[in-house]
């Protein structure tokens, strides 16, 4: 529990660590769950610390318990910064588990964070994985997708199973920047023929 204590993380950050749905984040936060635990820093609003657990712990119980009963064990389970388990009439709540699985992704982003490189001179400065030119929001997409790994691997075979896990971490933390660049004028009409693309279509890389 201590490790979480320091963190301070996105909406974006939170749901790849927590995972809770980003618009399930949203909504949990407007709801006012995890009050004293939200902040507002340059624009964003960030989840700090025991406020994750909170998060997870809102998530898993929506559809268990009543709204003011699932305020009550949130917001006693964050304040008091403790993994005792919460009690509520003859439920308990344990959060000791729920703190060991943010624990565990927050590991996994850090690990996530640390497969990508951000060169300049390499694609622009889009995100790549480490030591290739492979774009890591691609990848984060294929698997988005519905995409398997084995069919991403047919066609990155330079990647690992692990770091394809990794680039999906990290690109659901981390969107892609800017917004989506408009067709050149000669696209703008519609096409008379067009296909589906398929991941096994693609060349593999080299």
């Amino acid at each position: 529990m201590n490790a979480l204590l320091n963190e301070a993380l996105t909406a974006n950050e939170a749901a790849s660590v927590t995972r809770v749905p980003l618009k399930q984040v949203h909504r949990i936060i407007d709801a006012g769950l995890l009050a004293g635990r939200v902040e507002t820093r340059k624009g964003s609003r960030v989840i700090i610390g025991s406020g994750l657990i909170g998060l997870r712990l809102a998530y898993l119980m929506a559809e268990t318990l009543t709204p003011k009963a699932r305020k009550r064990i949130v917001g006693e389970a964050i304040l008091t910064n403790s993994t005792k388990p919460v009690n509520e009439d003859a439920l308990t709540v344990t959060i000791a588990p729920i703190a060991t699985e943010v624990e565990a992704g927050l590991e996994q982003l850090e690990k996530a964070k640390a497969s990508v490189t951000i060169d300049p001179d390499v694609m622009g400065g889009a995100p790549c994985i480490s030591g290739t030119r492979v774009l890591v929001h691609d990848i984060g997409d294929f698997v988005a997708n519905g995409d398997s790994t084995d069919a991403i691997l047919g066609a990155y075979p330079q990647l690992s199973a692990n770091i394809i896990e990794l680039a999906a971490v990290y690109a659901l933390a981390y969107p892609r920047r800017g917004r989506p660049t408009g067709k050149p004028a000669r696209q703008k009409e519609a096409p008379t023929k067009s296909r589906t693309l398929r991941l096994e279509d693609l060349p593999s890389a080299s």
